[in-house]
């Protein structure tokens, strides 16, 4: 499936446009490619762009000096956009980065709003990705606070098996909040 296949999909499944509306959006995008180990978001930066993720794996996580916290990972094709950072501008807080080389489909804000505009879209768009983002954050908040680190293992296993095909064990770690020594040890209990 191409790129502009899995952005025209994504969309005629989620948010239906009319169909010109729809070819005119897709096409409106740009391709922009990053290799393996590239920053494409940073703590302190306002998020200027849609991207959506046409194939590899990127990390999100949030970060001080001494620490880092995996947040999530993207392997599917999707927005990875921090909506918040991007409707609000206001700095995003998240670093993204990319574990392996990734394609991605790129819009600036500006043509993001002068498209929606256009077509009176755009208040939906923006509220429904929102509605899933609360939902979802809520839903892994609610996770981690009750799970524990082998019950979200276990989550994981049936619910994002591609995790763990694809993503190195000390990220995986990092992301239930246990050590990779600790993570192991799970690993063989299961």
């Amino acid at each position: 499936m191409t790129e502009e296949d899995k952005l025209s999909l994504f969309f005629s499944n989620e948010f239906p446009f009319n169909k010109e509306g729809l070819e005119e959006f897709v096409t409106t995008f740009v391709t922009k490619s990053y290799i393996k180990g590239e920053i494409i978001l940073e703590n302190g930066t306002i998020e200027n762009e849609l991207r959506f993720l046409d194939q590899g794996i990127i990390r999100e996580y949030y970060a001080t000096n001494d620490k880092e916290k995996n947040i999530n990972f993207y392997t599917n094709s999707n927005f990875i956009t921090d909506f918040s950072s991007f409707t609000h501008s206001t700095a995003t807080r998240k670093y993204q980065e990319c574990l392996t080389d990734v394609d991605l489909r790129v819009l600036s804000k500006d043509k993001f709003l002068t498209f929606t505009d256009q077509y009176k879209c755009g208040k939906l768009f923006i509220e429904t990705i929102f509605q899933r983002i609360v939902v979802n954050k809520e839903t892994e908040e609610f996770n981690h606070f009750v799970n524990t680190a082998e019950e979200l293992y276990l989550d994981i296993m049936k619910n994002k098996p591609d995790w763990l095909l694809e993503i190195p064990q000390y990220h995986i770690a990092s992301y239930l909040g246990i050590t990779p020594e600790t993570l192991s040890r799970i690993r063989k209990r299961i």
